[in-house]
C-alpha cells in the first residue's frame, strides 16, 4: 500500500522545505503524500455546486466532475467554482455509469466519492483520508454509526435500508449500520478487486459486498446526511430498492457458484481418479 502517515509534531515546522515537497498538510496533526481525487456525479447541480464546493478542502489533488448531460450550467459553475477540475462527460445513464467513468479518469491514489446535492459535507473528507492512510481500504460512510446522522431519510427509505443491509451481514459476514449511501472513500487499487459493472443507485451496495467479498479492510465513518438543497432526487425508494435487493441475490448467487466450482476443480477431480 502506499500510503504515508506523517504525524506533525511540536518540532516539525510542516512549511519547511523538505517537509512539504514530500508531504501535503490536511490537519495540524496530520500530512500525507498520496494524491486525493475527488469524483462528484451531476446533473443539473449548478444551484447546488456552490454549497459543494465551499466544504472542499484545499489540499485534495484533484476534483473530477462527471456531467451527465445537464441541460444548466452545471459544468460552467464548476469550473468558475474550481478552475482546475477535471470534467468528464458520460456517455451512459445512471449514478453507478457516471462514478465508474470518474473512477477511470482519475489520478489520484485515493478516491472520493461525493454527491452533488449539497447533502454531504466535505470537510468530512480528512476522516475518511485518515482511515486510509492509517491501514483501511475501504472508507465506508455511515449516517446510522455513532456521530453520523441523517436529515433526509424518510420512513420508508429508513426500513428498506435497515432490512437491506441486515440481509448484507447476514449473508456475506458484513458488520454494516448503514448500506446505501453514496459517501465513501478507498484506494485506487481497490477497483481492481471489485470490478464494479452496475449503471444505477445500486452501485454503493455493489461496492460494499464486493470489498467484502475481496477481503478488503473496511472501517466505517460516521457521516452526516444533510437535506438536498435544491431540485428533486432521481431516487426512487421502492424502484431502486428492488435493483438493490437483486444486486445482493446476484452476489450471492455467485458467491455459492464459486464454491461449487471451488469443489469440483481440476486438480480435485484428478486426484479422485487417480485413487479410483
Amino acid at each position: 500500500m502506499s500510503s504515508v502517515l506523517q504525524p506533525a509534531t511540536s518540532g516539525q515546522d510542516l512549511e519547511a522545505p523538505s517537509i512539504v515537497g514530500k508531504y501535503r498538510p490536511i490537519s495540524s496533526h496530520l500530512a500525507i503524500a498520496p494524491p486525493v481525487s475527488v469524483v462528484i456525479p451531476a446533473m443539473n447541480e449548478a444551484e447546488n455546486l456552490p454549497y459543494v464546493f465551499k466544504t472542499l478542502p484545499d489540499w485534495i489533488h484533484e476534483v473530477v466532475l462527471v456531467d451527465g448531460n445537464s441541460s444548466d450550467n452545471t459544468v460552467e459553475v464548476a469550473r468558475e467554482l474550481w478552475p482546475g477540475v477535471k470534467v468528464v462527460g458520460q456517455q451512459g445513464r445512471g449514478k453507478g455509469d457516471a462514478l465508474i467513468t470518474g473512477f477511470e479518469a482519475c489520478s489520484g491514489d485515493i478516491i472520493v466519492m461525493v454527491d452533488a446535492d449539497g447533502s454531504a459535507d466535505g470537510n468530512e473528507i480528512v476522516s475518511y483520508v485518515s482511515a486510509l492512510v492509517s491501514g483501511a481500504d475501504f472508507a465506508k460512510g455511515s449516517r446510522f454509526a455513532n456521530g453520523g446522522g441523517t436529515d433526509d431519510m424518510t420512513f420508508i427509505r429508513w426500513l428498506g435500508n435497515r432490512v437491506l443491509c441486515a440481509i448484507v451481514n447476514r449473508k456475506f459476514g458484513a458488520r454494516y449500520t448503514d448500506l446505501c449511501y453514496g459517501y465513501n472513500a478507498f484506494w485506487r487499487h481497490c477497483l481492481d478487486k471489485i470490478e464494479l459493472d452496475c449503471t444505477g443507485f445500486e452501485v454503493e451496495t455493489l461496492m460494499n459486498i464486493r470489498v467484502v467479498k475481496a477481503g478488503l479492510k473496511v472501517q466505517e465513518i460516521p457521516s452526516h446526511e444533510y437535506l438536498r438543497i435544491h431540485g428533486v432526487s432521481n431516487l426512487r425508494a421502492v424502484r431502486d430498492g428492488l435493483r438493490v435487493l437483486r444486486v445482493i441475490l446476484k452476489e450471492r448467487s455467485n458467491r455459492r457458484a464459486l464454491r461449487r466450482v471451488g469443489r469440483r476443480s481440476p486438480m480435485l477431480d484428478s486426484v479422485r481418479g487417480e485413487v479410483s
